[in-house]
Order: structure tokens, then sequence, then C-alpha cells
């Protein structure tokens, strides 16, 4: 009786796909997940236990620094290490400023990685930017390495900034200064991969990303990109802050993106607390594509915001406690039970919307508002299963759920021994 389907935007932007290593960007692939370590990459030991531990929250891609000889020459170790463990995310290699010079000096280093990541406003000034450009494209040649070109405009290369801003002053009626900014970012994209093209670099090798800090401009950025040209598009506010600004930043802005077809690949830079951990940001990232209708990653927990008629907390830390175990359970789950990340569970506070959300559900139960009877229904598929009172609702809804989800998804009911009722919403 699931009624929340997936509806994606009407049309997406076609672009060109781009393999990174087991990975798949644009094209007709979903919107991939990339997030970044912030580990120092020449402690091999935590790189690789934060980078084992952003995979399996369910990042795609993992980005991690190479800023020095030691980052550079630890990074076939810590590839190494992770392909014991099983945990086979491609490694991208963050390269600022020294990386033709690393990449010339270690190359283990480039065969190790899934993919290059390039700033071109800081890989080099005049004549020296054009050869230490060219040095990083030919390993990325070498070693079949596909390279994002990710322009930021706290890192926009000046000299190109500098010739627009004066093209633009030479104009009957110039441009805002912001406009000039914008269009600069769009071109340094364009420039360099056209020059990573000519030095070899195939079109279906690049991925271009345009960072900006502020939503408005990330929106007209990428609306201009995606207008004039097919190369598969990486979303992300760079430095987007901490906590909840962070999180609402990036999803006003990505979800207008998303929504009109543009991206193929998003992160979400939020700042950590100290000692925070890092998965948040996978986390966000994964719930802005769900709660779109774009992916699905984990069964989502729909519960009431509480209300005079809600004085108890019970429903508010029941629904966390679901919403934590669900979550916790994905790595079994996921390969013993395809489709249990479409799911949705329903943990409502009262009798005004409880037991219509708790019937849409797949498995949802509507517990006792203020001066309510003391019993809770639970609703399966949109039918009313029990009633439960006494001291362990909590868990004897949590059973079951893992009995539907046994019932459900088993690879046996997927084959179609036994499935879900559906509504006309997916029929």
């Amino acid at each position: 009786m699931n009624c929340y389907p997936s509806h994606g935007p009407a049309l997406r932007r076609k672009s060109c796909q781009v393999r990174v290593g087991n990975v798949a960007i644009g094209g007709d692939a979903p919107v991939v997940v990339q997030s970044m370590t912030n580990t120092n990459t020449a402690d091999a030991a935590a790189t690789v236990r934060q980078a084992a531990e952003l995979a399996r929250a369910g990042s795609e891609i993992v980005r991690v620094t190479v800023n020095d000889a030691e980052a550079a020459a630890r990074v076939p170790h810590i590839r190494e290490q992770l392909d014991r463990m099983g945990v086979n995310v491609p490694l991208a290699g963050d390269f600022h400023f020294n990386g033709h010079r690393l990449l010339a000096r270690h190359p283990a280093c480039a065969e190790a990685l899934a993919k290059l990541r390039i700033n071109p406003g800081n890989v080099g000034r005049g004549a020296k930017r054009d050869e230490q450009f060219a040095t990083m494209i030919e390993f990325a040649c070498k070693y079949g390495k596909p390279v994002r070109i990710g322009v930021n405009w706290g890192s926009l290369d000046p000299e190109l900034l500098a010739r627009m801003m004066d093209e633009n002053a030479r104009l009957p009626e110039p441009e805002d200064a912001a406009v000039v900014t914008r269009k600069a970012l769009v071109a340094s994209a364009l420039e360099s991969a056209r020059q990573a093209e000519a030095l070899g670099l195939a079109h279906d090798r690049v991925v271009l990303s345009c960072k900006v800090s502020a939503v408005q401009d990330l929106i007209a950025v990428y609306r201009d990109l995606a207008a004039r040209c097919d190369y598969a598009l990486h979303l992300g506010l760079t430095e987007a802050g901490m906590g909840s600004k962070g999180i609402v930043a990036s999803t006003a802005a990505l979800a207008v993106l998303l929504q009109e077809g543009i991206g193929d690949t998003i992160r979400i830079s939020l700042t950590p607390e100290p000692g925070g951990d890092r998965a948040r940001e996978v986390i966000v990232a994964q719930e802005i594509l769900q709660t779109m209708g774009l992916r699905s990653f984990a069964p989502m927990v729909i519960a009431c915001p509480g209300c005079g008629r809600t004085s108890s907390t019970f429903f508010q830390e029941l629904a966390g406690r679901i919403q934590s175990y669900l979550r916790a359970q994905m790595p079994v789950w996921r390969d013993r039970y395809p489709g249990v990340e479409t799911m949705h569970v329903a943990v409502m506070g009262c009798v005004v919307n409880g037991p219509g959300e708790s019937k849409h559900a797949n498995v949802g139960i509507s517990l006792p508002g203020s001066g309510e009877n003391p019993a809770a229904p639970v609703y399966v598929n949109g039918v009313k299963t029990v009633t439960l009172k006494g001291e362990n609702i909590a868990g004897e809804f949590q059973k079951i759920i893992e009995q539907y989800v046994i019932d459900t998804y088993s690879k046996g009911a997927a084959a179609g021994e036994k499935k879900p009722a559906k509504n006309a919403a997916h029929a």
C-alpha cells in the first residue's frame, strides 16, 4: 500500500558517461554520491579507516588529498589496504599546485587512483601553467584515468579573470563584476577541458565542476555550464558551512539543479563539528537524492513533528530508534533483501494523521496522543494487523518491521514468490 512513489525530474540532461573505476558517472547512470577524507593522507592507517567508513556509509567515490611526496607515496598502500579489506570504492586524488611534480616522481600514485582532480586555477602561472597542466593530463592518458577539472571561485585563474574583466570594462554597457566572475568560472572549465582533449584525453574521460559558496551563484553557473557542454557534471557548494546552515544551503542549491536534470555526481561539503562524523555529508547527499525521488539508499521513516496532542516524547524516541536501526541494518540488508531501500515506515504521534499516514506506508504505527486510548494500531500494506499495548511497544514494532523485510524483500520474494501490495500510484 506504499503511497510514496519515486518521481525524479521530468527530463534529465543527457551527458557523456565517464567510468571511474567500477562506477559510472553521467549518461543513464544514477546520480553518484561522493565524499572526501579529512585525514592526513600520509597517515595511511587513518586514511584507510576513514575511507572505509565513508564507503560503508554509501560514498561511491572517495577523494583524498595528494599534497606532498609522502602523501603521494602512501596512496598505493592505501589502495592495497582497502582492497584487502574488501572495500573497492574508487579513490580520486586531489591535486593542487604541485601535482605535476608528484605524479612525475610517484607514478604508482597515478596508477592506484581511479580519477585525478585538477584545479586549473592553481596548476601554475603564465607559461608554466600550460606545461604543468599538460604533464598531469599526460599522466591521466598514460594510465587511462578520467580527470575532474574542478574550478573554484576561491582559486579562479587570476589571469583569465583579469582578461575577462578588462574585456567587460570596454563594453558599452559593462556587466556586473559578479556576472563576469561566473562567466569566468565556466570559461575556465570549458577552456581547460578543450585543452585536455587537445592533449589526448578522451571526451568521455572528462568531468567538470564549477564550485562556489553562494546558492544563487551556483545555480546560475551550472545552468550556463550545462547549456554549453555535454560533459558529466559534479555538483556541490564549496565551503557549504557547518550544521544546519551547510545542509540547508547545499539542499537549496542542489535540489533546484537536480530537479532541472542537471548534475551527475554530488558532494555535500559540510564542515564537521570537532571530532564529528565525516560520514554525515554522505548521509545528507543520500537523503537529498532519496527525498527527491532520484535514488533509494535506505528505508525512510515518516514521522510527525508533534503538537499539543503529543505531550509524550515516546513517538519521537521510537522514530529515532527505528531510523537508526534501519540505516544500521543496510550493510547486511542491501545484498540479502534487494529493494528494501525503497521501504517506507511511518511512526505517528496521534489520531489526527496517524492512521492515514500509517496506511500509506509499508509498515506504520499510530501511537496514542494526549487523552487517546493508550493503544497503538499497526498497519501493514494499508491493512490494520494488530494493536500494540503495554511497555514493549517499541520492541514489538521493530519485530514487525523485521518480519516484513524478511517476508517481502527476500530474494525469493523479489523473484515473484511474494511482493508488497501496490496501489495505483505504483501501477
